[in-house]
């Protein structure tokens, strides 16, 4: 027979359960104290930093000190412009570079087609202030600024000008000439010729610029093209006496020089068969300048 339970136990059993409601509210009760928790030691913390700092910053030399005693190396700011080197660079020194001194003609003519007579005439003026910067920079001894500033007239000054552009050309090749860019100050001349053929300066620049690179063959054409424009001009005057001489004797010494690696070679050939190159004569005719070779025991 089961045991009934009595009415008060049944009472005292149930006040005894929470409801939902106080479940509920405990657990949100202890989540917010932890929080609370929490939330107070990360202000702790950062209470302690701060007074750190502070102190820190109130002892200020002595902080100094304990850097110098412990021999911290502190690596210095650069100074802008300045590589890991202390030295400046061209790029940060605003100083231009002469790899990009393109000039695209075929760009200008295009662009040109869409410009009006009044256009021409401003970009030409333009250009012709960009041509007495450079000729300023260059008085100057700003060798690479100036030839930088005739690259800007060149892109600037319309195709029509031809003898203006000529007269940029040469005034670039001679800022190169100076930073002893001989094969780009040769380029320039050229072009400088392919405007205007009879540009003395520009002949004259190109012959020196030859003559300085050994090429003396050139050098001469260009000299002699001088005195037909200017058959007074002293420097061509006198290299067109003086370079003949100088081309004959380099010609020699040319010839001289291959004879003498052609005899090598051939003694190399001629050694197994147990002969050299001294058992041929090589004899000149004097009438054709030509050569025969004759063989002697």
């Amino acid at each position: 027979m089961a045991e009934s339970i009595p009415n008060s136990s049944l009472e005292t059993s149930k006040a005894s359960i929470p409801s939902n409601e106080e479940l509920i509210d405990s657990l949100v009760s202890g989540l917010e104290e932890t929080i609370m928790s929490d939330e107070s030691e990360k202000v702790t913390n950062m209470s302690n930093t701060l007074k750190e700092a502070s102190a820190c910053k109130d002892s200020e030399n002595e902080c100094i000190n304990l850097t110098s005693s412990e021999n911290k190396v502190v690596e210095p700011e650069l100074e802008q412009g300045e590589d890991s080197h202390g030295e400046s660079s061209d790029k940060d020194l605003n100083i231009p570079s002469l790899e990009d001194d393109l000039v695209d003609e075929l760009a200008l003519k295009d662009l040109e087609l869409t410009y009006t007579e009044e256009d021409r005439e401003r970009l030409h003026k333009e250009a012709v202030v960009f041509k007495q910067t450079g000729n300023d920079l260059f008085k100057s001894a700003q060798y690479r600024e100036s030839a930088h500033a005739y690259t800007q007239a060149l892109r600037t000054c319309p195709l029509r000008y031809a003898k203006d552009r000529a007269i940029f050309y040469s005034n670039r090749a001679a800022s190169k000439m100076k930073l002893e860019l001989t094969e780009s100050a040769i380029e320039d001349c050229t072009k400088a010729l392919e405007l205007d053929e009879n540009y003395l300066k520009a002949l004259y620049r190109r012959a020196q610029l030859y003559e300085v690179t050994d090429k003396l063959d050139e050098a001469l054409v260009d000299y002699n093209q001088i005195l037909k424009i200017d058959p007074l001009h002293k420097d061509a005057m006198y290299a067109s006496k003086r370079l003949p001489s100088q081309i004959q004797e380099r010609n020699e010494k040319l010839k001289t020089e291959m004879l003498g690696k052609l005899k090598d070679l051939g003694n190399l050939f001629l050694k197994p068969f147990g002969l050299s190159t001294e058992n041929f004569q090589l004899s000149q005719d004097p009438n054709s300048g030509g050569y025969s070779v004759n063989f002697k025991s």
